[in-house]
Formats: structure tokens, sequence, C-alpha cells
């Protein structure tokens, strides 16, 4: 004969319909169920007020907790978060810091396990952590280094494409420049660069990738748009070839950008450009920012003391560096020989310097283009990034 099974559910169910019955004590039927008389009398009292529904196991929690968030705080907390959906416990609690100081906020975690309760987290997954790299290092002043890019091209809700171009400034992350370009090109990009500039000075360098129109596969890797740069007093400035980690606090900016401002995209490229602004403003004035201490990039960025006029200026070399410039087919005449050298430098002047043995260095301003050899070639180098790996 098999083992009956049963539960306490079971047990205080018979103990109730037994007691109703009248056939035996409460004494007795205690004592044959294993249970004191007061937990007898307490289960029956249960049943007669509530029913069945009665016999169930009630929560243990206190009724009284003095740790327990009062519903203002909740309210404000979630508030927060639903004006923001992207942000987490550390971008919360330190905007309610900023705006209420008297307030006494809870704890990141107690936020946490608000906003999970309340079906407002998702669970990340894994993140492959990346060393940092060094190219970086050197961004310890505002305007020391712009960084720009594409985000990536998506289409709004009408079909319409939309390629948005960013600039940052890399030590304070505020963001200089969200702008949807037509195409991406030069003639497209140095306006919003021209604005940039005249509104915030000049950057020592501009870091950027080696696509175009940042960069070409010309002498030097100049673009027409790198050019520019040079003649408004700007060192462009590219990362390795497939090393985008160079350049990795903008590449994860546009993990931000898209999920604030295109997750899901908008009805046009008018109403998308509208959220760009809105997001630059909260992004540089009130979004806190983990780098900078919980705080927004606005006050950690000043404009540059090296102001821009608009106006382009050729660039100037040294005593003894013979200049020649680049005629209509891209070429300079060396010693009677015509040299090509890029048709991107059509126009400019470049300048050449012995280097010993015969051998001269050809060089744009500060870019080097490549160096004349004994049989008048220019022999350009692999073309790398503008900078040192432990610059």
């Amino acid at each position: 004969m098999p083992w009956k099974e049963t539960c306490a559910m079971d047990e205080r169910r018979g103990f109730v319909l037994e007691a109703l019955k009248q056939e035996a004590g409460i004494a007795e039927l205690c004592r044959y169920y294993g249970i004191s008389r007061k937990t007898g009398y307490k289960w029956l009292a249960r049943y007669d007020a509530e029913g069945s529904s009665g016999l169930n196991d009630r929560s243990h929690a206190p009724l009284i907790c003095p740790h327990r968030l009062s519903e203002e705080v909740v309210e404000e907390v979630l508030k927060v978060r639903v004006k923001h959906p992207t942000w987490g416990p550390k971008k919360i609690r330190s905007w309610l810091d900023g705006h209420d100081a008297c307030g006494e906020w809870p704890a990141l975690s107690t936020i946490g396990e608000l906003l999970k309760s309340r079906g407002l987290s998702v669970a990340r997954r894994p993140r492959r952590r990346v060393p940092l790299s060094a190219p970086l290092g050197d961004c310890t002043r505002p305007n020391a280094v712009w960084s720009v890019d594409f985000k990536g091209w998506f289409r709004t809700a009408d079909g319409s494409r939309c390629d948005p171009l960013t600039l940052k400034d890399a030590h304070s992350r505020y963001l200089l420049r969200c702008q949807a370009v037509e195409r991406a090109d030069t003639e497209h990009v140095w306006p919003i660069f021209d604005a940039a500039l005249r509104e915030f000075g000049l950057p020592e360098r501009v870091r950027s990738d080696n696509g175009p129109p940042f960069a070409s596969r010309a002498a030097g890797g100049l673009s027409r748009l790198s050019v520019r740069l040079i003649k408004a007093g700007v060192l462009p400035e590219r990362i390795e070839p497939g090393k985008p980690q160079q350049n990795g606090r903008h590449e994860r900016f546009h993990l931000t950008l898209k999920r604030e401002t295109a997750n899901p995209p908008a009805a046009n490229l008018r109403a998308q450009q509208r959220r760009f602004d809105n997001f630059r403003r909260i992004y540089n004035e009130d979004r806190p920012h983990e780098a900078l201490r919980q705080t927004p990039p606005v006050r950690h960025y000043a404009a540059s003391p090296r102001r821009y006029s608009g106006r382009l200026y050729e660039p100037e070399y040294e005593n003894g560096v013979q200049v020649r410039r680049v005629r209509q087919r891209g070429e300079i005449k060396w010693r009677g020989e015509l040299i090509f050298v890029s048709e991107v430098l059509i126009g400019e002047p470049v300048g050449c310097e012995e280097i010993g043995n015969g051998i001269w260095s050809l060089r744009y301003g500060p870019i080097p283009l490549g160096t004349i050899d004994h049989r008048l070639r220019l022999c350009v180098p692999r073309r790398r990034g503008t900078h040192s790996p432990s610059s």
C-alpha cells in the first residue's frame, strides 16, 4: 500500500472540518494533529472570519517598517526614470542630489530594486571589457582633442536616410554638434565644422577614423576636409586602421545616442533633428556622466582661447625649407622633373627638406607626405594614424 502524501494546507482543512463536526473535543483533535490548542483556535478563528482562504499562509513582513520609502520619494524617483527611460540608479540619484540637495534620497541598490519591482529595468548582458588605449591619455584639458565620427546611417519612419555627424570634446565629453547631413562629404561636413569653430574656438587636434571625408588614400592620408582643418590651425589626428578602440569614448557615445534618439526613429528628418537638438541639450546640461563623477559635461567644458575668424591660412615653413606649389594635375616640379604628390593638394604649398644622402622629406605643414629618392620618385609610407601609440 503506497504512502499517503499530505501538506500543511490539507492538515489545516482536515482539522477544521473535524472540529466543525463536533464529534471530538478541540483538545483531542489538537493532540491528534500534533498542534497546540492555541494554534487550533487560531485556525478556527481565521476560518470563521475569512472562510477557506483564511487557512493560507500570511506574509511575515512587518506591518510597520521605518526604512520603507515614502510615497513622495518613490514618486520623485519614478518621475525622473519616466522622463529619462535609459538612466540607471547612478544617474537618477546624481540628478536628484543636484536638483534637491536637502533631500535624503535612497541608496543606489534601493533605487535599483524599486525600478526592478515596477518593471522599469532590464538586466544587462555581460559586457566584454576592452583595455584602455594609450592615444586618449593626453586628453587632460578641454579643446586638446575633439573627436568626430558618423554614427551610422538609418532611415526615419518615412524612409528618408539620416546620417548623423557627431563632434565632441574628448576631455569633457561636451557634445559640440549632433547634426544630420545630406551627404557624408566635405561640402556638407565642413559647414558644421566651420560653425563649431566659430562658436567654440580652435582645438589643438581633431581625432577621426580613416574614412572619408576625414581622410583619404592620398599622400599623408590627407583629404580636402583635413587640408581645411590644417589651414584653420587644427592638426588632424587619425586612429590606426582597424582600431576603433583608439576613439572608444566616441564609439561608446553612439550607443547612447541611438538609445535616446533613434529607438525607434522619428517620423522624418526634421523631427529627427529636433530629437538630436533636445538630446544635445540634456546630454550637456542635465545628464550625469559617470566618468565625470556623475556631473554633466557643461561643468567641465570651456571654449578655446584660440578664436577662429573664418579665414584659412596656408602653412608657413622654416628657413631652409624649399617650398613648391602643387600644380593642377597634383604634381610639383623638382629638379626639372614633375613628381606627382596629390590632387587633394592642388594649389597648396608643400615643403621639401633634405634629410641626408640626397633624400628629401616632403610635407604639407606638419603632415609628412613621403620622401623623394635619388630617382626623383615620391615614396609614400604605409598609411597609419598620425600619432604614435604612446602619444
